[in-house]
């Protein structure tokens, strides 16, 4: 896929890059739209982890993957794969990883420190 469109300026974004990973986020009422990078060979264990300072990603993922294709791995071994063009739901509680040649591109919605209780992505 011509990831060119999908990684343009994105209009009122702020950027930041954390762990080889680029993170674009606009401010849409009560919300935040964020546009996230995940580079060929990422892993969250190896690039996050030391970073955060938790074990596993204790975000919520809630979006579309919009290129690429990643799997997740939750503390109990259950695994999740998604390959774009697919809708996300990732609750807390796990660890992340692109697949293949491409990056991984995920166009993710937020409520910041409430996004689980507002989304419903308790683990249990």
């Amino acid at each position: 896929m011509d990831t060119n469109t999908l990684l343009a300026p994105l209009k009122g974004a702020t950027r930041r890059e954390v762990g080889g990973v680029t993170v674009d986020v606009v401010q849409t009422g009560n919300a935040r739209v964020k546009r996230i990078v995940y580079p060929r060979g990422f892993r969250w264990s190896k690039n996050m982890k030391d970073i955060v300072g938790t074990p596993l990603c204790m975000h919520a993922h809630v979006g579309f993957l919009a290129s690429g294709e990643f799997d997740i791995q939750y503390a109990d071994g259950t695994v999740e794969k998604f390959v774009a063009p697919q809708a996300v739901a990732i609750a807390p509680g796990h660890d992340g990883w692109v697949v293949g040649e491409e990056p991984a591109i995920l166009i993710e919605f937020d409520f910041e420190g409430e996004t689980v209780e507002r989304l419903g992505l308790k683990r249990g």
